[in-house]
C-alpha cells in the first residue's frame, strides 16, 4: 500500500515543558508499523507561553482539525475533566484523565496512567515487598499510581502531599474502592518512610525543569525500593541517590511506555505491539543520549 493510501490518524500531547517527551516518535513508529499515516503533535503550553486556561480552545481546535484524540499531562490531568462529555470508569474513579478520545463529536476521558505504572512495576520490581508503601504526591498522576499500587497488592499506602486536603481526597477514594485503612494521609514523612518497604515519587520534583530531591536524602536506606514516574531525565537525583545507597530502583520508562500502549489502542482501535513500543522507547533514549 502506498503511504498516501494508508488510513490517517492525527493525535497529540498537551502539557507544559514536554519537549523532551519520547511519546510522539513512539506513537508514530508504532503507527507506521501498523500501516497508518500516524502524526502525533506536541502542544507545549510552556513554549506557547500559556497555561491550562487555554484547554477549552485547544480541545475545540483538535476536534475541528479531526484529531482522533489527545494525551494530556501536567498541569492538565484534572483541569481537563470539566471539559469532557463522559469519563471511563477508571478516569471517574481516579479523578484524573491522561487520554481524551475525540469521536462522533464527543470528548471521552480515560486514564491509562495507572495501567502503565502497574505493568512497569510488575516487570521492573516483580517481587518487591508491598506491605507498607509511601507515595509522594497526590496530583493527577499520583491518584493513578496510588490506584495501581493497591491493585498490585499494597497492604497500606501512605500518601504525602504539600496539600493535605488533596491527599485526603485521594486516600478517601482509595478506601472506598479497596477497603478501609488501605490508604492513609501521611503527616510525619520521616516516620512513614522509616517503616516502609518502598517509596514512589509522583511529584514533578526530579524533572529536568524541577531538579532536586523530593525528600531529604537521609530518609533513604538500602532496604527501601524506590520508584519514579519521571523519565526525562531517566535517572533523576532521587534514583541516583537511592542506587548509590544500594536501593532497588524503578525509573519512569515503563509507565511512559505502557500508558502509551493503551492510549494507542484507544485512539486507533488497533492493539499495538507492546514489546515493539518498548524497544522503540529504549532506542529513542539511546539516540537522545548519543545526540547529547
Amino acid at each position: 500500500m502506498r503511504y498516501s493510501d494508508r488510513p490517517a490518524v492525527l493525535t497529540g500531547l498537551i502539557g507544559a515543558g514536554i519537549q523532551a517527551s519520547r511519546t510522539p516518535p513512539m506513537h508514530e513508529r508504532e503507527g507506521d508499523a501498523q500501516g497508518l499515516r500516524y502524526i502525533y503533535k506536541l502542544i507545549d503550553l510552556e513554549t506557547l507561553g500559556v497555561g491550562a486556561e487555554v484547554l477549552p480552545a485547544l480541545l475545540l481546535a483538535a476536534q475541528r482539525m479531526g484529531f482522533a484524540g489527545v494525551n494530556v499531562t501536567h498541569p492538565c490531568k484534572q483541569a481537563v475533566i470539566a471539559l469532557l462529555d463522559d469519563l471511563s470508569d477508571d478516569a471517574r474513579a481516579l479523578g484524573a484523565v491522561n487520554t481524551v478520545v475525540l469521536r462522533d463529536g464527543k470528548r471521552i476521558g480515560h486514564n491509562t496512567d495507572w495501567f502503565g505504572f502497574a505493568e512497569g512495576f510488575r516487570r521492573g520490581l516483580p517481587d518487591a515487598r508491598l506491605d507498607r508503601v509511601v507515595q509522594l504526591g497526590a496530583g493527577g498522576a499520583g491518584s493513578a499510581v496510588a490506584h495501581a499500587l493497591l491493585t498490585l497488592g499494597a497492604r497500606q499506602l501512605t500518601i504525602v502531599d504539600v496539600e493535605p486536603g488533596r491527599a485526603r481526597s485521594v486516600a478517601d477514594g482509595l478506601c472506598a474502592r479497596f477497603g478501609d485503612g488501605r490508604a492513609v494521609v501521611g503527616t510525619d514523612l520521616a516516620a512513614a518512610v522509616a517503616q516502609a518497604d518502598g517509596l514512589v515519587n509522583t511529584t514533578p520534583v526530579g524533572m529536568a525543569k524541577y531538579p532536586g530531591l523530593p525528600l531529604p536524602a537521609e530518609l533513604l536506606r538500602p532496604a527501601l525500593w524506590v520508584a519514579e514516574i519521571v523519565y526525562f531525565p531517566m535517572e533523576t537525583e532521587l534514583l541516583r541517590t537511592a542506587r548509590a545507597l544500594g536501593c532497588r530502583t524503578l525509573d519512569g520508562g515503563g509507565m511512559a511506555v505502557f500508558q502509551a500502549v493503551e492510549a494507542f489502542r484507544l485512539f486507533t482501535g488497533i492493539k499495538p505491539d507492546a514489546e515493539r513500543m518498548l524497544r522503540h522507547f529504549v532506542e529513542l533514549g539511546t539516540m537522545a543520549g548519543n545526540a547529547a
